[in-house]
């Protein structure tokens, strides 16, 4: 997964005014805790000029997020592409897909979604040497397309119209299919009540219901009648099930369809054979049953399809809250920028669609619409629909200056909006392209699936062949009762009876179920989360998430609200302002949440802050920058304290601590967390502190309890002092002895791998770029997402909760185990059905209990294993109820 680099850039400026740049990009994976900079290099600080100090803080200007001994150029040289794949309909079409793509040299590795009929693949070093990823997909889409597989590459980067037309036409693709296919199945059944009509008779006769029998009933027993019927099903309803099935195995790739048309035309040729050859005394006239069979496949097919249609229904339900139009406003250039209305008498607006809309322009919104792009409330007052980003049913508010998110919906009045991010950038765009990046990703026991239904098809062909081989050369010699059975015929014929047991074999297996097993809880899962504010990366994330045994969490904007305040200010010599101006101005260009509250501080107090050049940020500790000549140093009492040659006195420093404590004491409640953050300059040491509140998240408490209750450790990791930290432990329940204070993020990553090496699974929650190194390494990564906004740790993270609420993450754990139920449940029904189906088919009762199944019956059994899986998927909706009620208690 990516993880944003940060780069400071230092440059040798003679002007004192220049800001710092900050540039923020993509770096490759973190596989390896990132190499922050640690605090020795800085220590010497203290012997060295100023001059030499400033050259060795512009020398340590570093890349935040690459991995260790990885340079960025090699991260750069593979590339992935999604193709959209047509013609799979079972688990071995998928197993095909995947091994024609990974037989290509370039291709480093592929995942194929048969539901989504997607696949993605990924390009190695080699892949792009000679030429394009482009080319290269196109070359792997035209490669699939010979080979029985429909498939075109899909562009990436498409805008938010694209993107809905896409989804859309896939649904209604899908929804012709439906169509199409409750017309066969209508035609297929009325062929079986035609053929099996000659039956009704002798049903009626044994309820007492005599039928004289006319010239219609001769018609319906007629033998050639009957041939032509089965005739009919095999060229009409079933015509593209068999082309489909024997093109694939003439392909190499044989599937579900190659099976079932082995079946039906092997019972159709032996009652031909028999029919036209009379002589052979088979009465073997059984053409009612690939009527019959392609009956139940067909219907089977038809419910399968309307069940998988239904399991995509949530992120077809995601797509509908994307707006493919907007309302752009032009307003006069002399209008009042300070203007509270949602739309000004002169102002014209212009219906425009939403790829058009640029960062800054004003855009109205409607009671009842959707919010097209992401921005800012410019005018007007309404309560906005953010369920879908939150999982919360209650309307939040909105008004001039407050946040709102594309996909939301605007209730009561007009709200005038400056868009933030529009297009693929977008919140609910990128919602759904991780929903669908997620769903591309299979789950390690998908693979298990994979490798055994590949060579599935071909093994039941070989069991079949075994079938006949046996009844027809030995079994009816060992075993001569099983020719009375009634499937031998009324001459009890050894020929007859092993070829219905061969196509028993070949019917009823079901390779389908195995590829369907995984993949369609996979979707209802991911789906569901999307919907409930919940965004997994992938089946993979899901499986080592329903694992979890530890969750290891940060203090400041995880337990915490993240939106701190100054509560007091100490010093030992001067003004308080002076002391809050300092610290303001090393902190103006750090976005972490306590320097922004020190700048808030300062901005409420209208104090002009110096200018500065040089900052420097190392995470976890704290930022220096020059200020009139001099550096100044704000963070932990032992980093600032170490950043210079005079230093004050222990004294001091025990004096002033007590003095920070004494005064935040007493306007801080139990409900808030204090830290302290001390303020150090050149030539003087330490020369005031900054106490700095921050209230608990109203749920902290009750999800730590929660976590507990399921049996889940809970440790808490944290950059803070050790007071503030054991206090907050203290408040949501975490024992002392997993408590962790004054860490840096390489030493949070070492105690996650610690317990990684334990055997415990851990999945790790935080909010900021100091945990970034910690979400990557930890087995699963969980961010909190504030106020929509992408940051370093949901880069790094395998799951972002949206709703900005630390109770979500009780309810991914939840869905994660609801969803691996499900998975487990598929897996071992495909399975078993497969271990005992089969061998009924061949005829492993038949001697001891004189009981074969019919072609038929196969079939429909066959029909039904299939069904059983995917509305097995379907019961996570249940779950997803639950869920939701509970979220809002």
């Amino acid at each position: 997964m990516a993880t944003a680099l940060l780069r400071v850039a230092l440059p040798l400026n003679p002007n004192p005014n220049a800001d710092p740049k900050i540039h923020l990009g993509s770096a490759g994976a973190i596989r390896n805790p990132v190499p922050f900079l640690h605090p020795p290099p800085l220590r010497g600080l203290h012997r060295l000029s100023r001059p030499e100090s400033l050259r060795l803080l512009r020398a340590n200007a570093v890349d935040i997020g690459v991995p260790a001994g990885k340079p960025q150029q090699e991260a750069a040289k593979s590339s992935s592409v999604l193709l959209d794949v047509g013609g799979m309909i079972c688990g071995a079409c998928a197993a095909r897909v995947r091994s024609i793509l990974s037989a290509d040299g370039r291709v480093e590795s592929a995942v194929v979604n048969m539901l989504t009929e997607t696949a993605a693949v990924r390009l190695g070093p080699g892949g792009l040497e000679d030429g394009d990823a482009g080319r290269v997909a196109e070359e792997l889409a035209g490669r699939l397309t010979e080979c029985g597989f429909p498939a075109k590459r899909r562009r990436s980067g498409m805008g938010v119209g694209e993107n809905v037309r896409k989804w859309r036409e896939m649904v209604e693709r899908k929804e012709e299919l439906l169509v199409r296919n409750r017309n066969r199945v209508a035609f297929a059944w009325t062929l079986v009540a035609l053929c099996c009509g000659s039956h009704a008779s002798h049903i009626l006769h044994s309820l007492g219901i005599h039928v004289a029998h006319g010239s219609l009933w001769e018609i319906l027993h007629n033998s050639y009648f009957k041939c032509g019927t089965a005739m009919v099903s095999l060229l009409g309803p079933g015509r593209d099930l068999l082309f489909d099935g024997f093109r694939a195995f003439a392909k190499g790739s044989p599937n579900m369809n190659s099976l079932v048309g082995f079946g039906s035309i092997a019972a159709f040729l032996l009652s031909a054979v028999s029919l036209l050859n009379p002589g052979l005394e088979w009465e073997a006239s059984f053409f009612e049953e690939p009527i019959m069979l392609l009956g139940f496949v067909l219907l089977g097919r038809s419910l399968e399809e309307r069940a998988r249609l239904k399991a995509s229904s949530d992120m077809n339900e995601l797509l509908s809250l994307v707006s493919s139009e907007s309302r752009l406003v032009i307003t006069s250039s002399e209008e009042d920028p300070s203007s509270d209305n949602a739309l000004n008498g002169d102002a014209i607006s212009i219906e425009v669609p939403v790829d058009d809309v640029r960062v800054g322009d004003s855009i109205l919104v409607l009671p009842g619409e959707t919010i097209p792009v992401d921005g800012k409330v410019l005018g007007g007052r309404s309560v906005v629909d953010e369920s879908m980003l939150t999982g919360e049913s209650l309307p939040v508010f909105k008004e001039r200056g407050l946040h709102v998110s594309a996909g939301t919906v605007n209730w009561d009045g007009p709200l005038r909006i400056e868009a933030a991010t529009t297009g693929a950038m977008s919140t609910i765009s990128k919602i759904i392209q991780m929903v669908e990046d997620a769903q591309a990703q299979e789950a390690p026991i998908q693979r298990l699936a994979d490798s055994i239904a590949g060579p599935f098809v071909y093994s039941v062909m070989t069991l079949s062949a075994a079938t006949f081989a046996f009844w027809y050369y030995i079994g009816s010699h060992i075993f001569p009762e099983v020719l009375f059975n009634d499937i031998a015929g009324p001459h009890g014929n050894s020929l007859l009876l092993s070829l219905k047991l061969s196509t028993d074999v070949l019917v009823v297996s079901c390779p389908c179920a195995l590829g369907l097993a995984t993949p369609t809880a996979i979707l209802v899962g991911t789906s569901l989360g999307a919907k409930r504010g919940l965004l997994i990366r992938g089946g993979d994330v899901l499986e080592r998430l329903a694992g979890i045994d530890v969750v290891a969490l940060d203090k400041t904007g995880t337990l915490t609200e993240g939106r701190p305040v100054v509560m007091a200010v100490a010093s030992l010599a001067y003004e308080e302002s002076e002391i809050l101006c300092l610290a303001a101005a090393v902190e103006k260009t750090t976005s972490h949440p306590i320097a922004k509250a020190i700048i808030t501080k300062a901005e409420l107090l209208n104090l002009e802050l110096p200018s500065t050049k040089g900052q420097l940020t190392v995470p976890g500790f704290g930022t220096l920058a020059e200020i009139d000549g001099c550096l100044v140093a704000v963070g932990t009492m032992n980093w600032v304290h170490e950043r210079f040659q005079n230093k004050a006195s222990h004294a001091e420093l025990m004096d002033l601590e007590n003095r920070i404590a004494c005064l935040s004491s007493t306007v801080t409640s139990s409900d808030h967390s204090t830290s302290i953050i001390f303020v150090g300059r050149e030539g003087e040491g330490i020369i005031g502190a900054i106490a700095i509140s921050d209230i608990l998240r109203h749920d902290a408490k009750s999800t730590v309890d929660r976590l507990q209750e399921r049996g889940i450790k809970t440790v808490l990791l944290s950059g803070d002092r050790e007071e503030a930290v054991a206090s907050v432990g203290k408040m949501v329940g975490i024992g002392h002895q997993n408590i962790k204070a004054c860490l840096t993020p390489e030493q949070k990553s070492s105690i996650i791998s610690s317990l990684q090496t334990e055997g415990h699974r851990v999945a790790m929650v935080g909010d900021g770029i100091n945990d970034a190194p910690s979400l990557a390494l930890a087995d699963v990564g969980v961010a909190l997402q504030i106020e929509a906004k992408d940051n370093a740790a949901s880069d790094a993270a395998s799951v972002i909760l949206l709703g900005n609420r630390l109770g979500q993450i009780v309810d991914a754990l939840s869905l994660a185990q609801a969803t691996m139920a499900k998975v487990h449940q598929n897996l071992a029904w495909a399975v078993a059905y497969n271990i005992v189906a089969i061998p009924i088919a061949a005829g492993v009762l038949l001697p001891q209990f004189d009981f074969a199944m019919t072609p038929s019956l196969s079939g429909g059994l066959m029909a039904l294993s299939s069904i059983f899986v995917v509305s097995n998927s379907l019961f996570l909706r249940l779950h997803g109820s639950f869920t939701k009620s509970e979220n809002n208690l």
